[in-house]
């Protein structure tokens, strides 16, 4: 798969999760400063419940898409902050406390935003 298909797919997945009342969804082209993925989704969640219903719904998006995932977390953990492993994009679905003390976004500044919710600050 070409770049441009993989920069699609994200943009596709930060739509999805937006629709699906995820904030400040933002989607970071990362491929020039990781080695290990392309891209970056990343999303807050309001409530660990919104949590559990948004990973079951991008779950349903990804095998539809047949986007394949690794190493599945069979059990959500009360962190708040689940990561969806796809290879080329990773998924980060985190709490508004967690995404405030990681700063994702901050930490990679360099990676070029895609795609930003329209709710987002």
């Amino acid at each position: 798969m070409d770049v441009t298909a993989k920069s699609e797919i994200a943009r596709e997945v930060g739509e999805f999760i937006e629709d699906h009342q995820g904030q400040d969804t933002r989607v970071i082209q990362v491929s020039g400063v990781s080695s290990w993925t392309d891209f970056f989704v990343i999303s807050t969640v309001k409530s660990m419940g919104h949590l559990k219903g948004l990973l079951k719904h991008v779950q349903n998006y990804l095998s539809q898409n047949n986007i394949k995932v690794f190493h599945r977390q069979k059990k959500i953990q009360e962190e708040g902050w689940i990561l969806v492993d796809c290879g080329f994009m990773v998924i980060h679905l985190m709490n508004e406390s967690m995404r405030e003390f990681y700063e994702l976004e901050k930490l990679w500044y360099a990676g070029e935003t895609l795609y930003q919710s329209s709710k987002s600050s």
